[in-house]
């Protein structure tokens, strides 16, 4: 934003309940037409009928003015109040409101709206193509910005949801196997909440507040997902199998102790080799493993 444009600010209108309003137009109509049936029914001198011939005028152009001025506010709704092209404040009261007639009134919503953002193609940190969608729970929380300082503000949502969800998926790798990254996949609290932030910061100029939102697609693009599934799934069995090992020794340290501290058998240097290699081969062994009977020893 320049520094010559002026942020518009919500303040307000200036309005009446449309209830009072419509008693005195009802109460306009009713002295009109007993007006009319009086001067019907009596016998007018000629210097009552210019007065006649001005009420009979003036009364109309009245009612015509006061209905002209009504106007009807929903719940979570308001009116902005304009005055040949200035602005004049916002109305936010539901209901039957009445305004001078020659204002003009806009009417906006200020509901919540739901957005699910189409699924865009962005590379990650690492520039891995990836597909990410979001959903937007947002609202006009200024009106006057939301009509005077975007040329459509509605449009201007999707196009900053776009480039926010960009910017985030940009910032971010997709997945980290060593968990010692923040990543799309792995935080989704702290990537939405930055998402949020993000959001507000771009639509503030346009009056709008984002109450939520979140990724509800994530994926890799399909270019590359088979290969980047055959990644994970190796990353995934030397992960295993690195816990698998670290467990194995673990039971062979514990078992040579107690054996050791029992006094179940005694152990050279190369008898606890073959022990601790027979033991690694039957915990860490993808298969089932086949006991062995030596009747002699081990040197023979």
């Amino acid at each position: 934003m320049s520094d010559s444009h002026t942020a518009s600010r919500e303040t307000t209108a200036w309005t009446i309940s449309g209830y009072f309003m419509l008693v005195i137009l009802i109460a306009l109509v009713v002295l009109m037409a007993a007006r009319v049936l009086g001067f019907a029914a009596s016998n007018p001198a000629e210097d009552d009928v210019p007065a006649f011939l001005a009420s009979i005028f003036l009364g109309p152009v009245g009612i015509v003015l006061i209905a002209k001025g009504f106007y009807m506010i929903q719940p979570n709704q308001a009116a902005a109040i304009t005055m040949f092209g200035s602005y004049r404040g916002t109305d936010r009261s539901h209901g039957l409101r009445w305004v001078w007639p020659w204002m003009s009134k806009t009417r906006i919503s200020v509901r919540a709206n739901n957005v699910v953002s189409e699924k865009l193609k962005v590379n990650d940190l690492r520039g891995n193509p990836i597909e990410i969608a979001c959903n937007v729970v947002w609202r006009v929380s200024d009106t006057a910005q939301a009509l005077f300082d975007v040329d459509d503000y509605k449009a201007f949502v999707f196009v900053q949801i776009e480039s926010a969800v960009r910017s985030i998926g940009s910032r971010y790798p997709y997945d980290d196997i060593e968990h010692q990254e923040v990543t799309l996949r792995s935080h989704h609290d702290q990537i939405n909440a930055e998402l949020r932030t993000e959001l507000n910061a771009r639509l503030v100029l346009a009056g709008i507040t984002v109450d939520e939102c979140g990724l509800t697609h994530l994926a890799y693009a399909p270019e590359i997902a088979g290969a980047m599934l055959r990644r994970q799934q190796a990353e995934a069995v030397i992960s295993a199998r690195k816990k698998l090992v670290e467990g194995a020794v673990s039971m062979v340290e514990m078992a040579l102790n107690q054996l050791s501290e029992k006094g179940v058998v005694e152990l050279d240097d190369e008898r606890r080799a073959a022990m601790v290699s027979n033991l690694m081969v039957v915990l860490c062994g993808e298969r089932d493993a086949q006991p062995v009977i030596n009747a002699g020893t081990l040197y023979q």
